[in-house]
């Protein structure tokens, strides 16, 4: 048994039990991502997710050198998996386009996030960057077959626009064609974009979920997600116009609630997340802006470098601190 410096908090709680209500936050988006886009979208799901905990496996097998205790070595896996690898799995699967055309994405996405971003730098806990993030972002800098999505299997309901293979509807936005109704973009109907994150409304169940089960703080995404619109509509003129497509295009919500609030990349304090999910949304929508295309994977990555300069900047009171109180003055 491995025990900490002191001081010590008791809670029934662990990592696998924070990351198995993680898994079921993402399970409306995972049915909602199916339905929308078939079969193929399953696929993409299974391949993303077996490759991710394969990965895992065969590094700790190998770093335990299981050729000299098998039974041991595999116990110790079964005793320290904590479904990390199943949540990189589908949190990448969720950010590609749901074509088995590009099967091996799922499989090289996950290889890469899980042996070199995560067992790497140590496991659990002492990645540097957020895993599915970098994952993702590997394969766009890697394949042209990142940049063009199906849309869902249903059609539009207040638009005439077709649904077809092409850029996502943030990328019809930033080029000022035109875009889906905010309804269409809220339910994912007719949606061009990623397995995850067409439909909005799973999104939000799964975000539910998780500030009920305390696992974030319900104001962290919505700060992220606030200041992103806002400052879209700052940069269009004040075109108020411009909130609701900014905020329900692209992958903003899916980043928001699943990948910006990861534990492990994220500052300490409150104050430093404040600061944070800020800088998040002022960046993406100034970066969007600029570049034209979806860019909230690429911030995300970014602003993670920058987590170890605001813990040292904005120091955590250590628990159980109590502020001296002044004597009182003769």
């Amino acid at each position: 048994m491995k025990v900490s410096v002191s001081p010590h908090v008791k809670t029934p709680r662990t990592t696998r039990h924070i990351m198995l209500d993680v898994l079921i936050a993402l399970l409306p988006a995972t049915v909602a991502g199916i339905v929308y886009f078939g079969w193929e979208a399953a696929v993409i799901c299974i391949l993303g997710v077996a490759s991710a905990v394969l990965t895992e496996f065969i590094w700790f097998i190998l770093a335990k050198k299981i050729w000299k205790n098998g039974k041991e070595v595999l116990r110790d896996f079964a005793a320290q998996f904590d479904f990390t690898s199943c949540i990189t799995g589908l949190l990448l699967a969720l950010t590609l386009p749901s074509s088995v055309s590009g099967w091996y994405m799922p499989v090289l996405g996950s290889v890469f996030a899980v042996g070199v971003v995560k067992m790497l730098f140590g496991g659990t806990g002492k990645n540097i960057v957020n895993p599915a993030i970098a994952g993702r972002v590997f394969l766009f800098i890697s394949f042209s077959a990142m940049t063009l999505y199906p849309a869902a299997h249903f059609g539009p309901i207040a638009s005439d626009l077709s649904p077809v293979t092409g850029p996502t509807q943030l990328g019809q936005l930033m080029q000022g064609a035109e875009t889906l109704s905010p309804v269409d973009l809220f339910l994912g109907t007719g949606v061009a974009g990623c397995i995850g994150e067409t439909c909005k409304l799973a999104l939000l169940v799964g975000y539910l979920y998780l500030v009920f089960r305390g696992v974030i703080k319900w104001y962290l995404p919505l700060l992220y997600i606030a200041t992103e619109g806002l400052f879209a509509v700052a940069l269009e003129g004040f075109d108020f116009a411009v909130f609701l497509p900014s905020i329900l295009s692209g992958g903003l919500i899916l980043g928001a609630v699943f990948m910006a609030t990861d534990y492990v990349t994220t500052p300490k304090s409150r104050l430093g997340n404040i600061i944070y999910f800020i800088a998040l949304g002022l960046l993406t929508a100034g970066l969007r802006k600029a570049l034209s295309f979806e860019i909230v994977s690429f911030v995300i990555l970014l602003m993670n470098f920058t987590v170890f300069l605001l813990d040292m900047l904005i120091k955590v009171r250590p628990f159980g601190y109590r502020r001296k109180k002044k004597e009182a003055t003769k």
